[in-house]
Parts: C-alpha cells; structure tokens; sequence
C-alpha cells in the first residue's frame, strides 16, 4: 500500500505571506517521504467538514498544484476532486494538459460531480441539480478522452456541451490518469467502472469500503471492465492520523490492504503541514509492507 497527502488547510503558521514557503516545503517532504501523491481541493470557499468557517484561507487547486509541479519532481499532482461544475470541459482538459506538461507527466485527474451550494452561489456559478451535474461529468469525461487522442481533433455534440474542434496541442506527455471520486453506488460508482483509472472511497471502515468495491466490481462485469485494472485508493481519515498515532495508523490500513486498496490518502492538520508530513514519513515503508 501507497500514501498519499491531501492538503484541505491553508491556515498555517506565518499566515497568507508563509503559504508558498510552506507548500514548497510540503512538496519536498512527501517526496522525501516516499508519498506518490499529492492533492488539493477544488473549492473557492473552507468546508465545514474540515471544522472551519467558510471565511478561513483557500487557494485555487489548479494554480496551486502548477506551483508544485515547480517544487517537485516525482510525486503525481491532482486534485480531490475537480468539480465538474467549475471549468468548462474542453478548458479544464487543457489545464490538466498544461499541469501535465509542466510536471513532465505527474498529471492526475480527480473528478467529481460538485456538491458546495454555497460556494457556487457565493461565487456566481451555476449549480445545477444533481442528475444534470452527473450528465456534465460523463460528457467532461468523455471529451478529456476525445481532447487526449492525438487521432481525434473533431467535434464534440452531447446534451450540455458542443465542441467544434477538440484540438489540444501539445498532447499531455503522459496521458492524465482519469480518477472518480466519491462512493455513490448507482451513479459515481457506474463511471468509474466506465470511465476511470482509479477511484477515491472514503475510508469509514473496511466493510463499508468492502460494499463499495463489491458494488464497483458488478458494475465492471456489466460493462465488461477489468475491474483490477483500476486503482482502489482511500481517504483514511477515520479518524484522522496524526505522528503519534502513525503505527495505530498502519495496523488499522491492514484491512483496506487486504480489500485491494492501494493507496491511503491522508490529511495534515492546521500549523505547519510540512512538519506533519515529516512527522509521518515512517508509516511510508510500514505500508508497503501491507502488500
């Protein structure tokens, strides 16, 4: 098992004038570490899930993970999870190209159907209901894939998107890896088989995860999908690890393991991220020892 980190905090000590520092220092700690991923959110206003008010520090995901790309050399870079909402499809394409290009290749994209109703009102964006928000991710889904075949530079015609030309030059040095997040089992579940290289569950227990992936793999073999062939990942944040309860950490990521996941994701607290980061560096080789 792999780990990754998701950093969903920008109030760190120092405030607004430490931020870049600090993320340079965060990207050279996880590589350092042995992590293979590397992740933001997608999201313009704090969420109350990480117990912040709306009002707390947030930077924009694209532009934070090109920032990295510069602080890094191996690690993949995404976000987790683009709102389908946020970008128009054909752009968003072209910035995960650009990320791509800029990385030399660590591109990921992890993509989402949106949820935050305040953020999008705050900010002015449209926020469709939820069944037409999951028709605007198949079609993005659909014309990254159209965008990233150097063969097909036609035209895109589906309910919510037309594209005259799907011209994207240059070409992504490595084609992005396509990653579904969230957990729902008619819909999320239905694309990722159809769709993805990975998908993102929340880590609340190994049975629910069990469920999910049970779900993942009848959805596969109505499709016809190798189910094998996508990458199970977790954010395991139930509860939260922290340095000092890093070996509880790995014992309870043994389970997961054993379920075919192959990457926990976790996420460093308020202060200095890149601290926490180090302070975890040694549940890197524990992990891999999971298989």
């Amino acid at each position: 098992m792999e780990l990754g980190f998701h950093l969903p905090i920008f109030d760190i000590d120092g405030g607004p004038t430490a931020i870049a520092g600090e993320l340079a220092r965060v990207g050279a700690a996880a590589e350092e570490a042995g992590a293979t991923w590397l992740s933001f959110m997608d999201h313009y206003f704090q969420i109350e899930p990480t117990g912040l008010p709306a009002e707390s520090n947030m930077l924009e995901g694209y532009t934070t993970l090109g920032y990295l790309a510069a602080h890094t050399s191996r690690i993949d870079l995404g976000l987790l999870v683009t709102g389908v909402t946020y970008r128009h499809p054909g752009l968003l394409a072209k910035i995960v190209t650009t990320l791509d290009v800029l990385s030399g290749g660590r591109a990921v994209l992890g993509i989402g159907a949106a949820w935050f109703e305040r953020e999008h009102r705050g900010m002015g964006v449209p926020f469709p209901p939820v069944a037409e928000r999951f028709e605007r991710l198949e079609e993005t889904l659909r014309i990254c894939t159209q965008m990233w075949d150097p063969a097909d530079n036609g035209p895109f015609e589906g309910k919510h998107y037309q594209l005259a030309e799907t011209l994207c030059s240059p070409q992504p040095i490595n084609r992005p890896k396509v990653l579904v997040g969230g957990g729902g089992e008619r819909k999320t579940l239905r694309l990722v088989a159809r769709y993805a290289d990975a998908c993102n569950l929340f880590g609340s227990s190994p049975e629910d995860v069990a469920h999910k992936l049970d779900v993942l793999r009848r959805h596969c073999d109505d499709l016809g999908r190798d189910y094998d062939a996508i990458r199970k990942t977790i954010l395991a944040n139930n509860p939260r690890p922290t340095p000092e309860t890093r070996d509880e950490f790995v014992r309870a990521m043994a389970g997961y393991a054993k379920l075919g996941v192959q990457r926990a994701i976790v996420t460093p607290t308020t202060g200095s991220p890149a601290a926490w980061i180090e302070g975890m560096a040694p549940a890197v080789p524990q992990l891999a020892e999971l298989g």
